[in-house]
């Protein structure tokens, strides 16, 4: 089946930053000659608008650079109309295989093929995603050496016998191809850290190993001081700092955040650490269900999944790639919308390459194909088949919001960070279509 190709964020982007350039070019022009200055962004001189303002080197290859060329120069970015990015944002999935996944037949305009790429695994059919180049082989292998390390001899967060989980896992190759603008390997390993140390507290407090929902709220708690540091007495202090090393799941959270703080300024570890109370939030709202044994209704699941999702990673994006959109930049209630829309979308396309590998765990596990099969009466095929389109759905709005974000808030700052967010989503699609050790596609085709 064709696929969409290289992220339409790209064009819309590099018209947003012509539009920038512009403005700038007019309040320079009518300075010059003594007239009232127009509004326009704060500040920005000429050359910011259209080149990103970086502090450390850039890769000259995969997604990232090639984003980031498309801002550098005039010519290329006055040359790129959003016209037709945004036409095709809008647009659904097409092309073959994907007829029987629109529940409402559509009639769609043919898409580019997608460029060659060798990679791993088969997308599922129908499915609206962007290809990536495969990530830097040196630098995976790398960043894996680094992570096996610090996750088996630093924080003992898996036992000898959990060993093949680990490397299936496949992490390394993970977090380099969706940061792939990470100045240094130090850079990837703080997403790389926190992505490990996440998954430890999931299985160990949640689910695969031992995790139950019974007194989860408790554990979180503990668990999450070891991110937000508790400020007590002298006398209590001690105490709550020796349970910080008491199981894997909190050895591991603070020794990642150790390490995030060498690198992040003190408002994106907030951002981050409030990022993770939503996170955590969502997993006591899962199992609070889960004790019920409540179905949730469709919207209802959506609204959880919308705290138990994969936004801590995203909001990632300026600490690793090594600069910073400023808080009143991240606080603005369209970057907001961008990244909650980018924690929604991936976590529902987990949702559905880790359908068969949830359907053989222990009891009901609740995902979007399951609650839709209950909730609405259909088949597991319809359901699976419906909650590709809600997907679908929901990465159209992603890519419309960030386009709409770029346009509005034309600030080089923001737009970098809207593509650096653009490209994980991408990445994070790269990661569970060729993880073929965790993900197996349903034969519903």
């Amino acid at each position: 089946m064709p696929d969409p190709g290289f992220s339409p964020l790209q064009s819309s982007l590099a018209a947003a930053a012509a539009a920038a350039r512009a403005r700038a070019h007019h309040h320079a022009v009518g300075a010059e000659a003594g007239g009232i200055a127009l509004p326009g962004p704060p500040s920005v001189p000429v050359a910011a608008a259209v080149a990103v303002p970086v502090d450390v080197p850039v890769p000259d290859d995969g997604p990232s650079s090639d984003l980031i060329a498309r801002h550098v120069g005039e010519g290329a970015a006055a040359e790129t109309p959003s016209g037709p990015a945004l036409e095709r944002i809008l647009r659904g999935p097409s092309g073959l295989g994907t007829a029987s996944l629109h529940l409402v037949r559509r009639e769609e305009p043919p898409v580019s093929p997608a460029p060659e790429t060798a990679v791993e695994g088969n997308p599922i059919p129908g499915l609206y995603y962007h290809p990536v180049p495969e990530p830097d082989p040196v630098r995976v292998a790398e960043v894996s050496r680094r992570i096996k390390r610090w996750a088996v001899d630093e924080v003992e967060a898996y036992p000898p016998e959990w060993e093949d989980q680990f490397d299936g896992f496949s992490v390394g190759r993970y977090m380099v191809a969706c940061h792939p603008d990470a100045p240094t390997v130090e850079h990837v390993m703080a997403a790389t850290r926190l992505m490990v140390a996440e998954n430890v507290v999931d299985d160990c407090y949640c689910e695969d190993h031992g995790g139950s929902p019974v007194g989860l709220g408790g554990r979180l708690l503990l668990a999450h001081s070891a991110l937000d540091a508790v400020h007590t007495t002298k006398e209590y202090a001690p105490a709550w700092a020796e349970s910080l090393l008491a199981d894997a799941p909190r050895r591991s959270y603070r020794s990642a955040m150790e390490y995030l703080l060498q690198l992040a300024t003190p408002s994106q570890a907030d951002r981050f650490r409030h990022d993770m109370a939503r996170l955590h939030m969502g997993y006591l709202a899962e199992a609070a269900w889960a004790e019920m044994e409540y179905v949730p209704e469709v919207w209802e699941y959506l609204a959880m999944r919308q705290f138990n999702n994969f936004r801590p990673c995203p909001t990632l994006t300026d600490t690793v790639g090594g600069y910073e959109l400023p808080a009143d930049l991240h606080a603005l209630p369209a970057m907001q919308r961008v990244i909650a829309l980018a924690g929604n979308v991936t976590t529902i396309m987990n949702d559905l390459y880790s359908y068969t590998k949830e359907l053989d765990a222990r009891g009901k596990h609740l995902n979007l194909p399951v609650v839709i099969a209950e909730r609405e009466g259909l088949s597991d095929k319809e359901a699976y088949l419906k909650a590709v389109e809600v997907h679908n759905d929901l990465m159209h709005e992603f890519e419309a919001a960030t386009a709409e974000a770029a346009a509005s808030h034309p600030d080089p700052r923001l737009l970098r960070f809207l593509r650096g967010v653009a490209v994980w989503v991408d990445g994070n699609h790269y990661w569970h279509q060729t993880n073929t050790y965790r993900y197996s596609l349903p034969d519903f085709w």
